[in-house]
């Protein structure tokens, strides 16, 4: 996998995390309240989830923490940032 999906997986994960601890849920709760294994969760939040994270998916979690699935997927300027200054150390931009 490139590295640009990578850090957008680890984005992706990331703010997953961030609505899940603001909304005061553990990953286990998280995952009984959309059907998913807390093992699945823990990989996706890490990122680590990459080949198969599908819509349905994001659309599972958002729903599940309230928020529009459109905030895993649009990143402000500072995360596009990371995202560069990342691919333009590794030679990938």
């Amino acid at each position: 996998m490139d590295d640009r999906r990578l850090i957008i997986y680890r984005q992706i994960g990331a703010k997953i995390a961030y609505y899940r601890t603001i909304r005061g849920l553990s990953q286990e709760e998280l995952a009984d309240r959309i059907a998913l294994s807390k093992s699945t969760l823990s990989k996706i939040e890490r990122g680590k989830y990459n080949s198969g994270l599908s819509v349905a998916t994001l659309l599972d979690i958002a729903d599940g923490l309230d928020v529009e699935m459109s905030t895993f997927v649009i990143f402000d300027e500072q995360e596009k940032r990371i995202l560069q200054d990342h691919l333009s150390r590794k030679g990938n931009v």
